[in-house]
C-alpha cells in the first residue's frame, strides 16, 4: 500500500465533455491476480493452473459502495477535456477506489446509461456514454479523495456477478475475464451460478432501452 497524500478530487462539469447531448465518462474494472499455493487455493471456484508447478492463481476485482445503497459498483466519472479517455477512466478510478495500475488499452465495451431522473425523458437528454477499461492494479493507496463516500472491496468473480447492480457492468466483468486465460475454465460456470442466484429486484434495478452491437443501454 502506500501512503500518498489524498490529492483533491475533481468536481463540478465545467470541463466536462459531451457528444452531442451524451456526458461521457470513463471508468474501469480493476483487478489482482494473486499467486497462490495449490493448498492455499484448493477447491476454490475462482482458480485455475498457470500451467506450472508452483501453484495456481486467483483473480480479484475490485469494486467500490455508494452512499445508502448495499450492492457494488466499478468507479467511472465524468471524462474532461484536457484528458484523455485512459487518464479519466485512471483517475476516476484513483479518486473513488484509492487504486493505480495499468489500464488495457482496448476497452472492455462502452454503454449507453440514463440516470432514473432523465428516465421518462425522450432522446439522449440526461444520459451518459461511458467506455469500461481493464486495469491491473499494481498500487493501492491508503488515502484517496473520496474515501469518505466509496469503502472498496476485493470480491471473487462469482461474488462479483451477484453484486452488480446492472447488467452492463455483468457484461464488462465477462469481458474482463474472458481476456485473462488465467480463468477462461471457470467463467461461464461463475457467470451462471450467479445469474441463478439473482433475485427478482435485482434484475428489475436497471431498465433495457435499446441493445446495440456495442453494449446496452441501462439506468445508472
Amino acid at each position: 500500500m502506500s501512503s500518498d497524500a489524498v490529492a483533491e478530487a475533481r468536481k463540478g462539469r465545467l470541463k466536462q465533455r459531451y457528444d452531442n447531448e451524451f456526458r461521457l465518462v470513463a471508468g474501469c474494472v480493476p483487478y489482482r491476480v494473486n499467486k497462490k499455493d495449490d493448498d492455499e487455493v484448493a477447491g476454490s471456484p475462482c482458480s485455475s493452473s498457470l500451467g506450472d508447478d508452483t501453484g495456481t492463481a486467483e483473480v480479484e476485482v475490485l469494486m467500490i459502495s455508494t452512499p445508502n445503497r448495499a450492492d457494488m459498483v466499478f468507479p467511472k466519472g465524468g471524462w474532461e477535456d484536457d484528458e484523455d479517455v485512459y487518464q479519466a477512466a485512471s483517475r476516476e478510478t484513483m479518486e473513488e477506489a484509492g487504486v493505480k495500475g495499468v489500464i488495457h488499452r482496448a476497452a472492455l465495451g462502452h454503454w449507453v446509461f440514463k440516470s432514473k431522473s432523465s428516465q421518462s425523458r425522450a432522446g439522449p437528454t440526461g444520459a451518459c456514454k461511458g467506455y469500461i477499461f481493464a486495469m491491473e492494479v499494481t498500487e493501492e493507496l491508503d488515502t484517496w479523495p473520496e474515501q469518505d463516500t466509496h469503502d472498496r472491496r476485493w470480491v471473487a468473480p462469482a461474488e462479483a456477478y451477484q453484486l452488480c447492480r446492472y447488467d452492463w457492468m455483468r457484461e464488462a466483468l465477462t469481458a474482463l475475464l474472458e481476456r485473462l486465460p488465467v480463468l477462461e475454465p471457470v467463467v461461464a460456470a461463475a457467470a451462471a451460478a450467479a445469474t441463478a442466484e439473482l433475485t427478482t429486484d435485482q434484475a428489475g434495478m436497471y431498465m433495457m432501452l435499446q441493445a446495440t452491437s456495442d453494449g446496452a443501454v441501462a439506468l445508472c
